[in-house]
């Protein structure tokens, strides 16, 4: 079975990260979502990438803050994408985990999206995309999406409008 796997550094970034679960869920895409760090645990880490490719992830999404190596151990450990979602944590609010999660040696890629919520939610989206490249049905229902954004903005300008 194909799934995506969410993994956390710790338990503070749950509330954060259980907003690209539900964004996961939305799609009906399965996931998983473990806490485990890249310095606290880093053998758990890399039993749990092994154990989740043999399973069927196809997409890993880390998220951390701080020093936020934990996008970086994962993408060292498989060949998967690689999605890396900085926390924001710690008296930078994040810039720390955002510079550490995007700045990557050539050839270990991982893809960096926005501090907090923002970057969680845009995370399950790019993870739905990437699966979708050879599953019409998801594909069907990121356009599905699309179309009901875009009303939803045409909604609630008419709320609110003036025109001349």
């Amino acid at each position: 079975m194909k799934f995506v796997s969410i993994i956390m550094g710790s338990k503070s970034d749950y509330e954060v990260m259980k907003e690209c679960a539900n964004t996961l869920q939305k799609f009906g895409v399965p996931y998983e979502l473990i806490i485990s760090s890249a310095h606290r645990s880093p053998e758990r880490t890399r039993k749990y990438i092994q154990n989740a490719e043999k399973k069927g992830a196809q997409v890993f999404i880390a998220a951390a803050g701080m020093a936020a190596h934990l996008a970086g151990a994962v993408a060292a450990a498989t060949t998967k994408p690689v999605l890396g979602v900085p926390m924001d944590s710690g008296p930078l609010r994040g810039e720390d985990a955002l510079l550490s999660t995007v700045m990557m040696p050539s050839g270990m890629p991982v893809g960096t999206l926005s501090i907090g919520k923002a970057g969680a939610v845009n995370a399950a989206y790019m993870a739905v995309q990437i699966l979708a490249l050879d599953d019409d049905e998801l594909q069907t229902k990121l356009a599905e999406d699309r179309i009901a954004k875009a009303k939803k903005v045409e909604l609630d300008s008419s709320e609110v409008e003036v025109i001349l």
